[in-house]
Parts: C-alpha cells; structure tokens; sequence
C-alpha cells in the first residue's frame, strides 16, 4: 500500500523517503516541489532522476493529486472561487478562494459537514461526518496555490511572448513591462497569504488538526504566514477558545454570536444551551486580554429575526469596553431553511446604532453573492443531485 506524504514535516518526509533508499538530499528537493512550488507530480519534478521519480511513483502519493473537483463555481467578478472536493474516502468539502485588494485568503472546512446545527447555515443540514486531517486542511490551501503558480506562469509565458514581439520591431527596448507578469508589489508569485477556518465544521471540535495546518502554515519553509493572517471561527466552544489562549500564538480569534437574546439564540444555534453566550463572550475577551487580539464578533443579519433596533442596543450593550469588532453579515439566502436577507435600509440602521454606541462594526463585503457561497450550500446541493439519479 501506497503512503501519502502530503502534509509531513522536512523531518518527517526525509525519515520516510530514506526508508526507500531515497538520499536526505532528494527529501529536501520534493519537499520544496510540493511546498515552495506548489507541484504535486513527481513526474514533474525536474530536478530528480527518472530513477528517483519512478521510485517515488511506486511507493507514494501526494494527496491533492487523491482529491478531484466535483464541482467549481466562480464569481462573475473573478474575485471568487469555490471548490466542492472529493477526498478519497468518498466524502467531499468545500474551500472557497478571495482575491482581495491585499492579496489572497482561503476559507476552508474544518470538518466534512456539523454537527452545530446552525438554523440558518447548510453545513449542518445532515450533521457532522468526521474531522479533516491536517493534511486535508492543508491541501485544500494548496490547490489554490497551485492554480495560482499556473495563472502565474501563463502570465509570464504571454510576458515573455510580447517581450519578443516588441523587441523584434524595437530593438531598443530591454525589459519586459514589469505589469505583465502578475506578481505582487515585492515581486514574488501570487500565493495565499491568509487563511480563514470558517467553512463547513467548528474548529474547536478538531483542535489538534486544526492548530497542526496552521503551524504547517506558518513553517518558514512552507508558506512562511504569520499567525496573525490567521483566523479560527468558532461557535462558542468555550474549552476551544481556552485551548487556544493557552497556545499564546497571535491568532485571529472570531465568534459566530447572531443574536444576544437567550431565546433566539438557542433557536438559531443549539450549542447557545451549552455555551451561553454571555459565557463565550466573558471566554473571548479573556482570550483578548491573553494575547492583545481584539476579538470579531460575526453577526449574520437575518430578516424579522435579529435585525430590529432593540438587537442592535442589546448587542452594543453586551461589548462595550470589550476589545472587540463586529463584522455584519447580510445572509446569503438559504433556501433549505427559509432565511430571508434584510433590506439595505434595516442594514444600515443596524450599523448607525452600533456606530452611535462606539461600537467597531463593518458590514461584509460581498463576494461570491452569484454562487453558492454560504456554508454547505455547494456540497448540500450536490448531495441532492446525487440522491437524484
């Protein structure tokens, strides 16, 4: 049987490749390949002997190159890319790619489905399967990485291809228009720069798989991202955000609240019976006073359900003097459940009241609005269609 070697440390892939008779040297070569390169083919790997690459094919796998798209979606605007994979054991997940002003960040699932039961999201229409490996987590990073260096590299292949038709009718001209070539302001390919755990599953649920991506993450010798490029979203797991203080690494902490009424909250989010809000906001700001992050609050603005004047008072009054931001989330439509979107006007009255308190709010930028961009709709929808034929 076959080992798959994606996700494994310098350490441990020179350990494991050594066992084949593969020199120390040659871990080093496949290691910045799959990592620094973004190349999951050992066919492709150029600078190993056919004899290496045909050693490597007998007795490895790299685990991107396990997984297949069932389905892709992309915005109309470009900016945003959605991905539905089919990880080798028959279960499928979805990443989702944004192309910010800054860069880009991945959103991606902790877990192959919920168990949170969230009213209003799609993630947990059919409750949780199991956890994502790191490697699972890591390589759904990766596979954006790798359309990027491909992006990149058509880019530079056009670059050059101008390059040589300009200097055919003006020999004058030397370089290559330094647009042309898609990379970013330091001169480096585009890659990911930030990672969001916020699609399908609660990350305190899978800690260890979790917190071990986001070291993976943060190696130098991998993408080199800061832990404060980083963010975990969590419903209100209260021993997760515990653990996570304890961790004293500067990530990005967010908790999904959607509503500060007792009632309405257990309503929409089962875990309110065992995390009371009011207790996960006492654990998150000690989570802030631990380690100087503020804390984002995420608040999805349902219509008729937690939009209304009274909310948005009682949501100022529980984080003021918090170090705290509130990020609105006008729904995306959820047809499973019947939530509806509140009009611009609802909105915006929400946000002058927690301005007029001294509340940080921002309203989420919208992208992806054309797909299926809320949590599990994708994989939910696929689901049908299967169940369909």
């Amino acid at each position: 049987m076959k080992i798959d070697i994606f996700g494994l440390t310098i350490e441990e892939l020179t350990e494991v490749l050594a066992s084949k008779g593969l020199k120390k040297f040659r871990a080093k070569q496949v290691f910045q390949w799959l990592y620094q390169k973004s190349v999951f083919d050992f066919s492709a790997m150029h600078n190993l002997s056919k004899a290496d690459i045909a050693l490597l094919e007998e007795h490895f796998t790299v685990l991107p190159r396990q997984i297949t798209i069932l389905r892709e979606q992309n915005s109309s605007d470009g900016l945003t890319s959605k991905l539905l994979l089919g990880l080798p054991d028959g279960n499928s997940v979805e990443t989702v790619l944004m192309h910010h002003d800054y860069g880009y960040s991945v959103c991606v699932s902790s877990q192959v489905g919920c168990d949170m039961h969230c009213a209003f999201c799609a993630s947990g229409l059919k409750g949780a399967v199991r956890n994502l490996t790191a490697p699972e987590i890591i390589a759904q990073v990766y596979l954006f990485n790798e359309r990027l260096r491909k992006k990149n590299e058509q880019a530079l292949q056009q670059s050059l291809q101008q390059a040589a038709t300009q200097a055919a009718t003006q020999k004058a001209q030397q370089t290559q228009p330094a647009s042309a070539n898609k990379q970013n302001k330091q001169g480096k390919p585009d890659m990911v720069s930030r990672v969001v755990v916020m699609g399908s599953g609660e990350p305190m649920l899978n800690f260890d798989e979790v917190l071990g991506a986001l070291d993976f993450f943060h190696r130098e010798d991998t993408c080199f991202m800061s832990y404060r490029s980083m963010t975990i979203s969590t419903c209100g797991i209260i021993p997760g955000i515990q653990r996570l203080a304890e961790q004293g690494k500067p990530i990005n902490l967010a908790v999904s609240l959607h509503a500060v009424r007792n009632d309405l909250r257990t309503s929409l989010m089962p875990v309110n019976k065992g995390f009371p809000f009011v207790d996960v906001i006492a654990a998150a700001e000690a989570y802030s006073e631990a380690g100087g992050r503020q804390v984002t609050y995420e608040y999805i603005l349902l219509k008729n359900k937690n939009d209304s004047v009274q909310d948005a008072e009682l949501l100022s009054n529980y984080l003021r003097y918090k170090h705290a931001s509130v990020n609105l989330i006008p729904a995306n439509p959820v047809p499973e459940q019947g939530f509806e979107r509140p009009s611009k006007a609802a909105i915006e009255r929400f946000v002058k009241i927690l301005q007029k308190n001294r509340i940080s709010v921002t309203v989420r930028k919208e992208m992806g609005k054309d797909i299926d961009a809320a949590c599990g709709q994708l994989r939910a929808k696929f689901a049908k269609e299967q169940e369909q034929k």
